[in-house]
Protein backbone atom coordinates (compact mmCIF):
# COMPACT_ATOMS: atom_id res chain seq x y z
CA UNK A 1 0.00 0.00 0.00
CA UNK A 2 1.16 3.36 -1.04
CA UNK A 3 2.46 5.82 1.55
CA UNK A 4 -0.22 8.03 3.49
CA UNK A 5 -0.90 10.91 2.00
CA UNK A 6 -3.45 13.85 1.80
CA UNK A 7 -3.53 13.45 -1.81
CA UNK A 8 -6.01 10.95 -3.07
CA UNK A 9 -5.67 9.47 -6.98
CA UNK A 10 -8.30 8.70 -8.78
CA UNK A 11 -8.50 6.50 -11.94
CA UNK A 12 -11.60 5.17 -14.54
CA UNK A 13 -12.49 9.04 -14.68
CA UNK A 14 -14.47 9.13 -17.52
CA UNK A 15 -14.68 12.46 -20.00
CA UNK A 16 -18.57 12.45 -19.18
CA UNK A 17 -17.47 12.50 -15.11
CA UNK A 18 -17.16 16.25 -14.31
CA UNK A 19 -15.20 17.90 -11.20
CA UNK A 20 -18.19 18.76 -9.55
CA UNK A 21 -19.00 14.80 -9.41
CA UNK A 22 -15.40 13.75 -7.69
CA UNK A 23 -15.94 17.30 -5.32
CA UNK A 24 -19.23 15.59 -4.03
CA UNK A 25 -17.74 12.17 -3.83
CA UNK A 26 -15.27 13.20 -1.33
CA UNK A 27 -16.60 16.36 0.24
CA UNK A 28 -18.07 14.54 3.39
CA UNK A 29 -14.85 13.43 4.78
CA UNK A 30 -13.06 16.96 4.42
CA UNK A 31 -12.44 19.96 2.76
CA UNK A 32 -10.79 19.60 -0.60
CA UNK A 33 -8.15 22.32 -1.55
CA UNK A 34 -7.19 21.09 -4.93
CA UNK A 35 -8.35 18.78 -7.64
CA UNK A 36 -6.16 18.05 -10.70
CA UNK A 37 -8.14 16.36 -13.79
CA UNK A 38 -5.89 14.33 -15.84
CA UNK A 39 -8.00 14.04 -18.94
CA UNK A 40 -6.14 12.53 -21.15
CA UNK A 41 -5.16 9.59 -18.77
CA UNK A 42 -8.89 9.24 -17.21
CA UNK A 43 -7.36 10.16 -13.88
CA UNK A 44 -8.00 12.78 -11.38
CA UNK A 45 -5.36 13.89 -8.59
CA UNK A 46 -7.51 15.34 -5.43
CA UNK A 47 -6.03 16.61 -2.54
CA UNK A 48 -7.71 16.53 0.73
CA UNK A 49 -7.03 19.14 3.68
CA UNK A 50 -5.14 16.89 5.88
CA UNK A 51 -3.84 13.24 5.99
CA UNK A 52 -6.84 12.47 8.23
CA UNK A 53 -9.42 13.58 5.59
CA UNK A 54 -8.26 11.13 3.03
CA UNK A 55 -7.54 8.36 5.46
CA UNK A 56 -10.81 8.57 6.39
CA UNK A 57 -12.31 8.53 2.73
CA UNK A 58 -10.17 5.86 1.00
CA UNK A 59 -11.08 3.72 4.55
CA UNK A 60 -14.84 4.30 3.82
CA UNK A 61 -14.79 3.22 -0.25
CA UNK A 62 -13.10 0.26 0.74
CA UNK A 63 -15.75 -0.67 2.15
CA UNK A 64 -18.38 0.60 -0.46
CA UNK A 65 -17.36 0.65 -4.20
CA UNK A 66 -17.32 4.43 -5.19
CA UNK A 67 -19.23 4.74 -8.54
CA UNK A 68 -20.37 7.91 -10.43
CA UNK A 69 -22.60 8.34 -13.42
CA UNK A 70 -22.90 4.25 -13.09
CA UNK A 71 -19.02 4.06 -13.63
CA UNK A 72 -17.01 2.30 -10.73
CA UNK A 73 -13.85 4.89 -10.15
CA UNK A 74 -11.11 3.17 -8.11
CA UNK A 75 -9.23 5.55 -5.32
CA UNK A 76 -6.11 5.01 -3.67
CA UNK A 77 -2.99 7.30 -1.71
CA UNK A 78 -1.34 9.45 -4.47
CA UNK A 79 2.93 9.18 -4.82
CA UNK A 80 2.29 12.70 -4.26
CA UNK A 81 2.35 14.30 -0.74
CA UNK A 82 1.29 17.82 -2.03
CA UNK A 83 -0.18 18.98 -5.19
CA UNK A 84 1.46 21.71 -6.24
CA UNK A 85 1.31 23.80 -9.44
CA UNK A 86 3.73 22.22 -11.34
CA UNK A 87 1.15 19.02 -11.17
CA UNK A 88 -0.77 20.80 -12.96
CA UNK A 89 1.20 22.85 -15.15
CA UNK A 90 3.13 19.78 -16.67
CA UNK A 91 -0.31 18.52 -18.09
CA UNK A 92 0.49 21.57 -20.57
CA UNK A 93 -2.98 22.28 -20.30
CA UNK A 94 -4.90 22.10 -16.93
CA UNK A 95 -5.61 24.72 -13.79
CA UNK A 96 -3.63 27.53 -14.48
CA UNK A 97 -6.20 30.16 -15.49
CA UNK A 98 -5.46 31.74 -18.79
CA UNK A 99 -8.25 33.95 -21.28
CA UNK A 100 -7.89 31.21 -23.91
CA UNK A 101 -9.74 27.96 -23.18
CA UNK A 102 -9.37 24.36 -24.72
CA UNK A 103 -12.81 22.86 -25.42
CA UNK A 104 -13.96 19.65 -26.27
CA UNK A 105 -17.36 18.50 -26.89
CA UNK A 106 -18.05 14.63 -26.09
CA UNK A 107 -20.82 12.61 -27.16
CA UNK A 108 -21.20 15.31 -30.35
CA UNK A 109 -25.07 14.15 -31.76
CA UNK A 110 -25.13 17.55 -33.49
CA UNK A 111 -22.79 19.56 -35.19
CA UNK A 112 -20.93 22.36 -33.26
CA UNK A 113 -20.16 25.90 -35.32
CA UNK A 114 -18.62 28.82 -34.13
CA UNK A 115 -21.94 30.59 -34.00
CA UNK A 116 -22.89 28.29 -31.18
CA UNK A 117 -20.20 27.83 -29.38
CA UNK A 118 -20.08 32.29 -29.33
CA UNK A 119 -23.95 31.96 -28.27
CA UNK A 120 -22.65 29.56 -25.53
CA UNK A 121 -19.47 31.50 -23.98
CA UNK A 122 -20.20 35.20 -24.81
CA UNK A 123 -22.61 35.77 -22.06
CA UNK A 124 -19.22 35.37 -19.54
CA UNK A 125 -17.54 38.11 -21.20
CA UNK A 126 -16.27 39.27 -24.24
CA UNK A 127 -15.23 36.46 -26.75
CA UNK A 128 -12.46 37.48 -29.04
CA UNK A 129 -11.74 34.79 -31.22
CA UNK A 130 -13.09 31.18 -31.70
CA UNK A 131 -10.97 28.68 -33.67
CA UNK A 132 -12.42 25.15 -34.18
CA UNK A 133 -10.81 21.77 -35.30
CA UNK A 134 -10.87 17.79 -35.28
CA UNK A 135 -8.99 16.23 -33.40
CA UNK A 136 -8.77 12.34 -32.26
CA UNK A 137 -9.77 13.09 -29.18
CA UNK A 138 -13.08 14.34 -31.02
CA UNK A 139 -14.49 17.94 -31.90
CA UNK A 140 -12.28 21.01 -30.12
CA UNK A 141 -12.60 25.00 -29.58
CA UNK A 142 -10.27 26.93 -28.48
CA UNK A 143 -12.11 29.94 -27.46
CA UNK A 144 -9.62 33.56 -26.51
CA UNK A 145 -11.75 36.03 -24.20
CA UNK A 146 -10.38 39.40 -23.91
CA UNK A 147 -10.08 39.00 -20.48
CA UNK A 148 -8.97 36.35 -17.83
CA UNK A 149 -11.54 36.27 -15.62
CA UNK A 150 -13.88 36.03 -18.05
CA UNK A 151 -12.52 32.48 -19.02
CA UNK A 152 -12.41 31.63 -15.36
CA UNK A 153 -16.26 32.68 -14.84
CA UNK A 154 -17.33 30.91 -18.17
CA UNK A 155 -14.73 27.28 -17.33
CA UNK A 156 -16.53 27.47 -13.71
CA UNK A 157 -20.07 27.86 -14.63
CA UNK A 158 -20.25 25.61 -17.69
CA UNK A 159 -17.60 22.33 -17.25
CA UNK A 160 -19.33 19.08 -17.88
CA UNK A 161 -22.45 20.65 -19.05
CA UNK A 162 -24.27 19.50 -21.96
CA UNK A 163 -25.14 22.31 -25.00
CA UNK A 164 -28.10 20.20 -26.02
CA UNK A 165 -30.31 18.25 -23.69
CA UNK A 166 -28.18 14.84 -23.33
CA UNK A 167 -25.23 15.58 -25.37
CA UNK A 168 -22.63 17.58 -26.62
CA UNK A 169 -20.88 17.82 -23.27
CA UNK A 170 -18.28 20.70 -22.62
CA UNK A 171 -15.35 19.15 -21.69
CA UNK A 172 -13.15 22.78 -20.60
CA UNK A 173 -9.22 22.76 -19.95
CA UNK A 174 -7.38 26.33 -20.24
CA UNK A 175 -5.12 26.54 -22.72
CA UNK A 176 -1.46 27.53 -22.70
CA UNK A 177 -1.60 29.72 -25.49
CA UNK A 178 -1.01 33.02 -25.55
CA UNK A 179 -2.66 34.34 -28.72
CA UNK A 180 -5.27 32.60 -31.20
CA UNK A 181 -3.90 33.08 -35.01
CA UNK A 182 -7.23 33.48 -37.25
CA UNK A 183 -6.99 34.06 -40.91
CA UNK A 184 -10.89 33.15 -41.81
CA UNK A 185 -14.30 34.84 -40.54
CA UNK A 186 -16.55 31.57 -41.56
CA UNK A 187 -18.21 28.50 -39.41
CA UNK A 188 -15.33 26.88 -38.21
CA UNK A 189 -12.90 30.31 -37.04
CA UNK A 190 -14.25 34.04 -36.03
CA UNK A 191 -12.47 36.80 -34.96
CA UNK A 192 -14.67 39.12 -33.41
CA UNK A 193 -12.58 41.92 -33.52
CA UNK A 194 -12.02 41.86 -36.96
CA UNK A 195 -15.41 41.44 -38.93
CA UNK A 196 -13.19 42.49 -42.62
CA UNK A 197 -11.08 38.43 -42.76
CA UNK A 198 -12.06 36.54 -45.59
CA UNK A 199 -14.78 33.60 -45.49
CA UNK A 200 -12.16 31.71 -47.44
CA UNK A 201 -8.84 30.73 -49.20
CA UNK A 202 -9.73 31.87 -52.83
CA UNK A 203 -10.64 29.00 -54.72
CA UNK A 204 -11.72 26.98 -52.06
CA UNK A 205 -15.87 26.49 -51.10
CA UNK A 206 -16.44 27.44 -47.31
CA UNK A 207 -18.03 24.23 -46.91
CA UNK A 208 -15.56 21.94 -48.08
CA UNK A 209 -13.79 21.99 -44.18
CA UNK A 210 -16.81 20.32 -43.19
CA UNK A 211 -15.76 17.05 -43.37
CA UNK A 212 -12.65 17.65 -41.50
CA UNK A 213 -15.10 18.47 -38.81
CA UNK A 214 -16.83 15.09 -38.70
CA UNK A 215 -20.20 16.58 -38.35
CA UNK A 216 -23.64 14.54 -38.24
CA UNK A 217 -25.46 15.72 -42.04
CA UNK A 218 -22.70 17.19 -44.13
CA UNK A 219 -25.15 19.14 -45.81
CA UNK A 220 -26.07 21.39 -43.62
CA UNK A 221 -23.59 24.07 -43.27
CA UNK A 222 -26.02 25.47 -40.54
CA UNK A 223 -26.49 22.35 -38.65
CA UNK A 224 -25.17 24.18 -35.44
CA UNK A 225 -27.34 26.77 -35.87
CA UNK A 226 -30.32 24.14 -36.31
CA UNK A 227 -29.65 22.58 -33.26
CA UNK A 228 -29.25 25.85 -30.93
CA UNK A 229 -32.89 27.08 -32.69
CA UNK A 230 -34.64 23.60 -32.32
CA UNK A 231 -33.57 22.57 -28.72
CA UNK A 232 -31.46 20.35 -29.89
CA UNK A 233 -33.72 18.03 -31.81
CA UNK A 234 -35.40 18.85 -35.23
CA UNK A 235 -39.18 19.94 -36.18
CA UNK A 236 -41.73 17.30 -35.90
CA UNK A 237 -41.25 16.17 -39.79
CA UNK A 238 -38.24 17.42 -40.56
CA UNK A 239 -35.56 14.08 -41.39
CA UNK A 240 -32.39 16.37 -41.22
CA UNK A 241 -31.01 14.13 -43.98
CA UNK A 242 -32.48 15.46 -47.29
CA UNK A 243 -29.31 16.69 -49.40
CA UNK A 244 -31.38 17.80 -52.59
CA UNK A 245 -31.24 21.67 -52.74
CA UNK A 246 -33.55 22.46 -55.18
CA UNK A 247 -37.25 22.75 -55.59
CA UNK A 248 -40.04 22.92 -57.92
CA UNK A 249 -42.94 25.29 -57.10
CA UNK A 250 -45.96 24.59 -59.34
CA UNK A 251 -49.53 25.46 -59.22
CA UNK A 252 -48.40 29.59 -59.22
CA UNK A 253 -50.52 32.31 -60.31
CA UNK A 254 -48.29 33.54 -63.74
CA UNK A 255 -49.65 37.00 -64.07
CA UNK A 256 -48.93 38.24 -60.25
CA UNK A 257 -45.81 35.96 -59.85
CA UNK A 258 -41.92 37.10 -60.21
CA UNK A 259 -38.61 35.69 -58.74
CA UNK A 260 -38.26 38.47 -56.22
CA UNK A 261 -41.68 37.45 -54.72
CA UNK A 262 -41.02 33.91 -54.64
CA UNK A 263 -37.43 35.23 -53.16
CA UNK A 264 -39.45 37.21 -50.42
CA UNK A 265 -41.76 33.86 -49.65
CA UNK A 266 -38.55 31.39 -49.50
CA UNK A 267 -36.04 32.69 -48.22
CA UNK A 268 -37.71 32.95 -44.82
CA UNK A 269 -36.64 29.06 -44.83
CA UNK A 270 -32.99 29.62 -46.18
CA UNK A 271 -30.58 31.70 -48.15
CA UNK A 272 -31.42 31.97 -51.70
CA UNK A 273 -28.90 30.65 -54.52
CA UNK A 274 -30.71 31.10 -57.70
CA UNK A 275 -34.77 31.51 -59.25
CA UNK A 276 -36.00 30.17 -62.36
CA UNK A 277 -39.35 30.52 -63.93
CA UNK A 278 -39.92 28.00 -66.24
CA UNK A 279 -40.82 29.65 -69.53
CA UNK A 280 -42.42 26.42 -71.13
CA UNK A 281 -45.01 26.12 -68.10
CA UNK A 282 -45.76 29.40 -66.75
CA UNK A 283 -46.93 28.20 -63.29
CA UNK A 284 -43.80 26.45 -62.54
CA UNK A 285 -40.55 27.75 -60.52
CA UNK A 286 -37.66 26.16 -59.58
CA UNK A 287 -35.45 27.51 -56.10
CA UNK A 288 -31.99 26.89 -55.72
CA UNK A 289 -31.56 26.96 -51.57
CA UNK A 290 -28.05 27.06 -49.84
CA UNK A 291 -28.47 23.49 -48.69
CA UNK A 292 -30.71 20.39 -48.12
CA UNK A 293 -31.78 21.28 -44.74
CA UNK A 294 -32.95 24.63 -45.93
CA UNK A 295 -34.82 22.82 -49.07
CA UNK A 296 -36.76 20.49 -46.53
CA UNK A 297 -37.94 23.18 -44.14
CA UNK A 298 -39.57 25.03 -47.19
CA UNK A 299 -40.98 22.31 -49.42
CA UNK A 300 -42.27 21.11 -45.12
CA UNK A 301 -43.39 24.58 -44.19
CA UNK A 302 -45.24 25.74 -47.86
CA UNK A 303 -46.84 22.48 -48.98
CA UNK A 304 -50.13 23.49 -49.78
CA UNK A 305 -49.65 27.58 -48.88
CA UNK A 306 -52.39 30.08 -50.48
CA UNK A 307 -51.20 32.66 -52.78
CA UNK A 308 -53.09 34.89 -55.19
CA UNK A 309 -55.60 32.60 -55.19
CA UNK A 310 -53.96 29.56 -55.59
CA UNK A 311 -52.82 26.49 -53.31
CA UNK A 312 -48.93 26.33 -54.17
CA UNK A 313 -47.28 22.71 -54.60
CA UNK A 314 -43.53 22.55 -53.49
CA UNK A 315 -41.89 19.55 -54.24
CA UNK A 316 -38.17 18.54 -54.34
CA UNK A 317 -36.66 18.95 -57.90
CA UNK A 318 -34.96 16.01 -59.75
CA UNK A 319 -32.28 19.13 -60.57
CA UNK A 320 -29.31 18.99 -58.13
CA UNK A 321 -29.03 22.46 -59.19
CA UNK A 322 -30.03 25.41 -61.48
CA UNK A 323 -28.10 26.33 -64.17
CA UNK A 324 -26.95 29.71 -64.64
CA UNK A 325 -28.84 31.47 -68.03
CA UNK A 326 -30.04 34.48 -69.29
CA UNK A 327 -33.32 33.47 -67.31
CA UNK A 328 -32.44 32.79 -63.84
CA UNK A 329 -31.84 35.58 -61.30
CA UNK A 330 -29.23 35.46 -59.34
CA UNK A 331 -29.45 35.89 -55.56
CA UNK A 332 -26.34 33.72 -53.92
CA UNK A 333 -24.34 37.64 -53.02
CA UNK A 334 -27.80 38.91 -52.09
CA UNK A 335 -27.48 41.12 -48.77
CA UNK A 336 -31.58 40.33 -48.76
CA UNK A 337 -30.82 36.49 -47.42
CA UNK A 338 -31.84 36.27 -44.18
CA UNK A 339 -29.48 33.03 -42.98
CA UNK A 340 -25.78 34.89 -43.12
CA UNK A 341 -26.55 36.36 -40.01
CA UNK A 342 -28.26 35.40 -36.65
CA UNK A 343 -29.15 31.87 -38.73
CA UNK A 344 -30.05 30.43 -35.26
CA UNK A 345 -32.78 32.89 -34.80
CA UNK A 346 -33.95 32.82 -38.15
CA UNK A 347 -34.75 28.82 -38.30
CA UNK A 348 -36.08 29.14 -34.76
CA UNK A 349 -38.70 31.39 -36.32
CA UNK A 350 -39.21 29.13 -39.48
CA UNK A 351 -42.64 28.11 -39.78
CA UNK A 352 -46.10 27.92 -42.15
CA UNK A 353 -47.80 31.06 -43.16
CA UNK A 354 -49.76 32.57 -40.33
CA UNK A 355 -52.39 35.50 -40.33
CA UNK A 356 -50.04 37.42 -38.22
CA UNK A 357 -46.64 39.43 -39.82
CA UNK A 358 -43.92 40.44 -38.27
CA UNK A 359 -42.13 43.68 -39.55
CA UNK A 360 -38.66 45.11 -38.51
CA UNK A 361 -36.14 47.67 -39.26
CA UNK A 362 -39.02 50.34 -39.03
CA UNK A 363 -37.86 53.71 -39.60
CA UNK A 364 -37.84 55.53 -35.54
CA UNK A 365 -40.76 57.43 -36.18
CA UNK A 366 -42.54 55.35 -37.87
CA UNK A 367 -46.88 55.68 -37.42
CA UNK A 368 -49.33 52.72 -37.43
CA UNK A 369 -51.36 54.79 -39.80
CA UNK A 370 -48.19 54.64 -42.47
CA UNK A 371 -47.67 51.24 -41.86
CA UNK A 372 -51.60 49.94 -42.39
CA UNK A 373 -51.58 52.24 -45.52
CA UNK A 374 -48.00 50.47 -47.17
CA UNK A 375 -49.86 46.75 -46.37
CA UNK A 376 -53.94 47.42 -46.83
CA UNK A 377 -54.20 46.70 -50.14
CA UNK A 378 -53.32 43.21 -49.53
CA UNK A 379 -56.09 42.60 -47.40
CA UNK A 380 -58.53 43.79 -44.38
CA UNK A 381 -55.87 44.62 -41.58
CA UNK A 382 -57.81 43.12 -37.95
CA UNK A 383 -55.16 44.70 -36.04
CA UNK A 384 -51.92 46.25 -35.87
CA UNK A 385 -49.40 46.73 -32.49
CA UNK A 386 -45.93 49.33 -33.09
CA UNK A 387 -43.71 48.33 -30.03
CA UNK A 388 -39.50 48.48 -29.58
CA UNK A 389 -36.85 46.06 -29.21
CA UNK A 390 -33.96 46.56 -27.94
CA UNK A 391 -34.55 50.26 -29.30
CA UNK A 392 -35.76 49.61 -32.61
CA UNK A 393 -39.00 49.95 -33.73
CA UNK A 394 -40.97 46.25 -35.14
CA UNK A 395 -44.54 46.17 -35.77
CA UNK A 396 -46.89 43.12 -35.76
CA UNK A 397 -49.91 42.77 -38.17
CA UNK A 398 -53.52 40.76 -38.03
CA UNK A 399 -54.76 39.84 -41.41
CA UNK A 400 -57.89 38.12 -41.77
CA UNK A 401 -56.49 35.48 -43.70
CA UNK A 402 -53.18 33.54 -44.05
CA UNK A 403 -53.48 34.33 -47.71
CA UNK A 404 -53.44 38.07 -47.41
CA UNK A 405 -50.63 37.95 -44.68
CA UNK A 406 -48.56 35.87 -47.20
CA UNK A 407 -49.54 38.12 -50.21
CA UNK A 408 -48.54 41.07 -47.96
CA UNK A 409 -45.06 39.94 -47.35
CA UNK A 410 -44.39 38.29 -50.53
CA UNK A 411 -45.26 42.01 -52.48
CA UNK A 412 -43.66 44.34 -49.32
CA UNK A 413 -40.83 41.84 -47.71
CA UNK A 414 -37.67 44.48 -48.65
CA UNK A 415 -40.12 47.16 -49.60
CA UNK A 416 -38.76 50.93 -48.90
CA UNK A 417 -41.22 52.63 -45.79
CA UNK A 418 -40.59 55.79 -45.17
CA UNK A 419 -37.16 55.74 -46.22
CA UNK A 420 -36.03 52.02 -44.63
CA UNK A 421 -36.10 49.03 -46.44
CA UNK A 422 -38.05 46.36 -44.12
CA UNK A 423 -38.07 42.94 -43.17
CA UNK A 424 -41.38 40.72 -43.24
CA UNK A 425 -41.82 37.68 -41.63
CA UNK A 426 -44.50 35.42 -40.26
CA UNK A 427 -45.18 35.49 -36.08
CA UNK A 428 -45.93 32.69 -34.95
CA UNK A 429 -48.09 34.48 -32.03
CA UNK A 430 -52.34 34.12 -32.07
CA UNK A 431 -52.84 37.17 -31.39
CA UNK A 432 -51.88 40.59 -29.90
CA UNK A 433 -52.16 41.27 -26.71
CA UNK A 434 -52.96 44.83 -26.00
CA UNK A 435 -50.04 45.27 -23.22
CA UNK A 436 -47.00 47.05 -24.29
Amino acid sequence: MAELSKVIHVRNVGHEISENDLLQLFQPFGIITKLVMLRAKNQALLQMQDVASAMNALQFYSNVQPTIRGRNVYVQFSSHQELTTMDQNSQGRGDEPNRILLVTIHHMLYPITVEVLHQVFSPHGFVEKIVTFQKSAGFQALIQYQLRQSAVAARTSLQGRNIYDGCCQLDIQFSNLDELQVNYNNDRSRDFTNPHLPSEQKGRSSQAGYGDVGVAYPQMANAAAIAAAFGGGLPPGISGTNDRCTVLVSNLNPDRIDEDKLFNLFSLYGNIVRIKLLHNKPDHALVQMGDGFQAELAVHFLKGAMLFGKRLEVNFSKHPNITQGADTHEYSNSNLNRFNRNAAKNYKYCCSPTKMIHLSTLPQDITEEEIVSHLEDHGAIVNTKLFEMNGKKQALVLFETEEQATEALVCKHASSLAGSIIRISFSQLQSIRETS
